[in-house]
């Protein structure tokens, strides 16, 4: 499932993924690959993208498809 939240909030923040992994300390394919849902990014690095785009791990990275399942 493509992150289009994580891009949109890139984008409001005038970021380009390599502006933004460079913030995070990864690579411009890594951001991509999020982007794309090629990646799944360990906790720590979603907390660091968040709080380089002044957002929540909810905001970023929760899926609603899955609430349902708990």
């Amino acid at each position: 499932m493509k992150n289009k939240r994580l891009k949109m909030a890139r984008i409001e923040k005038d970021l380009s993924q390599e502006e933004l992994a460079n913030l995070v300390g990864v690579t411009r394919q890594t951001i991509g690959l999020i982007e794309a849902g090629k990646y799944n990014p360990s906790l720590k690095l979603c907390i660091a993208i968040c709080r380089a785009l002044d957002k929540t791990l909810n905001d970023l990275f929760w899926q609603e498809d899955e609430e349902d399942e708990w």
